[in-house]
């Protein structure tokens, strides 16, 4: 038994092994073997290694971004002229990822809180009899055939929208918007808002007129391992929801884009407001980066695998050479060795 045990760790130790090759003259199988392993060459420098840069270790970017827009614009509303800057027009005033410019509007002037005429809101208010403006003082109105209600008053009439409220030229305006990177100089590109409109695909005089949402998208993909002067953003500009292209109207439900805002003030001891209902361009950016550097550990984790995959050229021919070919017996007993282990035989001896 310890005899058995010690050849056992000396065959183990002492004694080397190695698979059995068989040189096959087939030129057919030698063709395929050669074109599976070029793929695989191929896919691994090609993709692996150019394409998608497998030799890297990625990380995503840390950016910041703070957006400025400069640009006047006039109206002539029932022969009164106005000047618009972007004090005006440009909500919110500071410089955010996220902001709306004002392309048209909807003012109702000396609103104050007391009892008047609903609006007649089309078969919304006839089938529910739910005002949308004020709390309703379960008084009807000859006049108008609504109900009565507490609110600030007159109610905005914003059932037609308006074609003489635009605000002119805005479409002319420069929005400047300004990006931080930790390892690169500012860089501040300069976009007309129509260009913007236009790039995504909306038409700016239908966008102008009710509203529309744009998305701006800042994509950055630095290869660390050149200069960081070739690290620049790619723009792309989307247009999430609003008018313009052909079939929007039937296709969404709600179009365009809105929002309200109201100025307070004091006249005659009474408070006051005027509202505006503003219809604009919203644009929202969005940043999104990945930088890449290169490292030993992924690339010899992509040298391993591709050698891998080049053990499918072996299986697709031994499965030609022992299923396929016509003399795929002859291969067979070329390939494997068959032992066979003798019974032992007891002998007695009288």
């Amino acid at each position: 038994m310890k005899s058995q045990i010690k050849t056992t760790f000396s065959n183990f130790f002492f004694e080397y092994e190695t698979p059995r090759q068989v040189l096959v003259k087939n030129k057919r199988v030698a063709v395929v073997c050669r074109i599976i392993q070029m793929g695989v060459l191929a896919y691994i420098i090609g993709w692996v290694f150019m394409y998608e840069k497998g030799y890297q270790v990625v990380d995503t970017a840390i950016g910041s971004i703070f957006t400025k827009m400069k640009g006047v614009s006039f109206t002539n509303i029932s022969k009164k002229e106005r000047i618009w800057d972007v004090a005006d027009y440009v909500f919110p005033e500071q410089g955010d990822s996220s902001f709306v410019v004002m392309t048209n509007y909807i003012v109702t002037v000396g609103q104050k809180q007391g009892k008047c005429a609903e609006l007649l809101y089309s078969t919304l208010y006839l089938t529910t009899l739910l005002s949308l403006s004020g709390h309703m003082t379960g008084r009807c109105m000859n006049e108008t055939s609504t109900c009565e209600i507490y609110s600030w008053c007159p109610v905005e009439d914003d059932r037609k929208i308006p074609e003489s409220n635009l605000v002119e030229s805005v479409n002319q305006s420069y929005i400047n918007t300004c990006l931080y990177h930790p390892k690169t100089d500012p860089l501040c590109p300069i976009f007309r808002l129509g260009d913007i409109v236009e790039r995504s695909g909306l038409n700016f005089s239908e966008i102008a007129r009710v509203g529309g949402a744009i998305g701006v998208l800042i994509d950055w993909d630095c290869n660390l391992d050149l200069s960081i002067r070739h690290c620049k953003p790619k723009y792309e500009f989307y247009g999430l929801y609003g008018t313009g292209k052909n079939g929007d109207k039937e296709e969404k439900p709600s179009l365009g884009y809105n929002f309200r805002y109201a100025k307070y003030y004091v006249e005659d001891a009474v408070e006051k407001r005027t509202l505006m209902k503003v219809f604009g361009v919203r644009i929202d950016i969005i940043v999104h980066g990945r930088a890449g550097k290169f490292d030993i550990i992924p690339t010899l984790t992509a040298i391993g695998s591709g050698v891998g995959i080049f053990g499918v050229a072996t299986v697709v021919c031994d499965m030609l050479l022992l299923y396929l070919v016509p003399k795929r017996d002859f291969y067979k007993n070329m390939k494997f060795k068959h032992t066979q282990i003798l019974e032992e035989v007891s002998v007695v001896f009288k």
